[in-house]
């Protein structure tokens, strides 16, 4: 009996460990719309670029720390990775853009509402590129997550682009990140994603000084160390999410994850008071009813997709 509390005990460790890492990473998610406010007069185009510069910066000097120049060399040898993480780079790109432009211009909301809507997104992936077989409350769930779209859409007077554009985007990056995540860790997959995306980046302050100015080094030595900081606010809830993944079956990552968007709705509606007309209370509980249904089917069934992939942006 003491051998088998003794050898329990690991276990509970790494669990415990597990959840704390979960916990910190969509935490720090969660209030990822208040660090970009704090940022301000910087418009979303020059953050995005800085956040993609800062974060290849934070990666390679981890990198270094770390001693896995040699892993992360043997990761470049391998061409079809390289190419895959430039297509994930991309999305991602499209996901951090929109995200940022969404908490700047007052939507943060609609951008909660994306990430609610993202593991809905991940089971339809899963229909239709994977050719998986959805079971009742599946389908249920996404019959009431199509109407709650229509619902917000007739509520906002437009479609939600935010939201659809975040939860598709992150969608199709989880999807490419869950195939080739036997291969690249997270550090060499992040390092090589910014790679990519540092030209972009570069062009995109080159735009952005020509049209209005760099504000980087030009409004207050905070702001200039809270831009500094956007490599690391970017790296290290990955790192965290990727030391609760080794720890966690993905049901409880699943059920964590909605720890970012709850917080990141009510930093929209409490702290920067946006509107929440009744037409979008409406949405949002068909969503979250949508999302209760989904939770509880995978919890019953005892798995979780396969294809899920929980990283916000």
């Amino acid at each position: 009996m003491d051998t088998h509390i003794a050898a329990g005990r690991p276990q509970r460790s790494a669990h415990s460990t597990g959840l704390i890492y979960a916990v910190l990473a969509y935490g720090l998610w969660g209030m990822l719309p208040l660090y970009f406010l704090l940022l301000a007069p910087t418009g979303a185009f020059e953050v995005v670029a800085w956040r993609v510069l800062f974060s290849l910066v934070f990666c390679v000097l981890l990198i270094t720390v770390t001693k896995k120049w040699g892993q992360f060399l043997a990761v470049l040898r391998r061409p079809r990775i390289v190419w895959t993480m430039g297509l994930a780079g991309i999305l991602i790109f499209v996901n951090w853009q929109t995200y940022v432009f969404g908490t700047l211009s007052g939507h943060v909301v609609e951008a909660a509402l994306g990430y609610f809507i993202n593991p809905i997104v991940t089971v339809l992936l899963g229909v239709v590129v994977l050719h998986e077989r959805l079971r009742a409350l599946q389908w249920m769930a996404m019959g009431i997550s199509l109407a709650a779209v229509v619902v917000l859409t007739v509520g906002y007077g437009s479609l939600p682009w935010i939201s659809l554009v975040l939860a598709f985007s992150f969608g199709f990056y989880g999807l490419i990140k869950k195939r080739v995540g036997h291969s690249v860790d997270a550090l060499a997959g992040l390092t090589l994603e910014t790679i990519w995306l540092a030209p972009i980046a570069i062009v995109q302050l080159i735009v952005v000084g020509a049209v209005s100015g760099l504000t980087f080094g030009a409004i207050s030595p905070w702001h200039t160390v809270g831009l500094l900081t956007t490599g690391v606010v970017t790296a290290v809830p990955l790192l965290f999410f990727a030391a609760a993944a080794r720890r966690l079956p993905l049901t409880y990552l699943g059920l964590i994850q909605f720890i970012a968007p709850i917080l990141q709705f009510l930093v929209g509606v409490f702290i920067l008071h946006e509107p929440m007309p009744p037409e979008r209370w409406v949405g949002f509980g068909l969503v979250w009813v949508a999302l209760v249904i989904l939770t509880t089917d995978m919890v019953v069934s005892g798995r979780a997709p396969r294809r899920a992939s929980l990283e916000p942006a």
